[in-house]
């Protein structure tokens, strides 16, 4: 399947910033992907966007585009969505907001503050994904899939 390129040419300069050349000829240095959807359709909707903060070119399809782009901007989405798992939670230190939390996850153990219950967003099929004061986000792929004291330590919160 051969695809038309929103773009010319994607590559990273001596610095490491990514460089797009827009069908115009144009290069256009520091530029940063930004999923339209990243948790309910990844692949679906990536917007190139400028140093200025506008909108260079966009990708419906990140699988659709050749390995060379689409491998480098997996790569940059992936240093910019730090997004840990969930796997347990260990303790919480109060059931009041702001609590602190101990938690096992992918990456693991931590402590993070949670400011309030609405820091916890309820997504479909039993996911979560619970912001840190310090805005790193954390999935829970499956909150039911949690073990028994991890789920009762959440349910309080939910």
């Amino acid at each position: 399947m051969s695809t038309t390129l929103p773009f010319r040419d994607l590559h990273l300069d001596a610095n490491g910033r990514l460089v797009l050349t827009d069908l115009n000829g144009d290069a256009h240095v520091g530029v940063t992907p930004v999923r339209a959807h990243p948790i309910s359709a990844p692949d679906e909707g990536l917007s190139l966007v400028g140093s200025h903060g506008h909108e260079l070119a966009w990708v419906e399809h990140l699988s659709a585009l050749p390995d060379g782009p689409r491998r480098l901007l997996e790569s940059e989405l992936a240093a910019r969505e730090f997004h840990p798992t969930l796997k347990r939670l260990i303790a919480v230190n109060t059931f009041a907001t702001p609590s602190t939390w101990r938690i096992e996850t992918d990456r693991g153990e931590v402590d993070f503050v949670l400011k309030s219950e609405e820091d916890i967003r309820r997504l479909e099929e039993g996911r979560l994904l619970i912001t840190s004061t310090h805005g790193v986000q954390l999935q829970v792929p499956d909150r039911w899939a949690l073990d028994k004291h991890s789920r009762r330590l959440l349910e309080r919160f939910l």
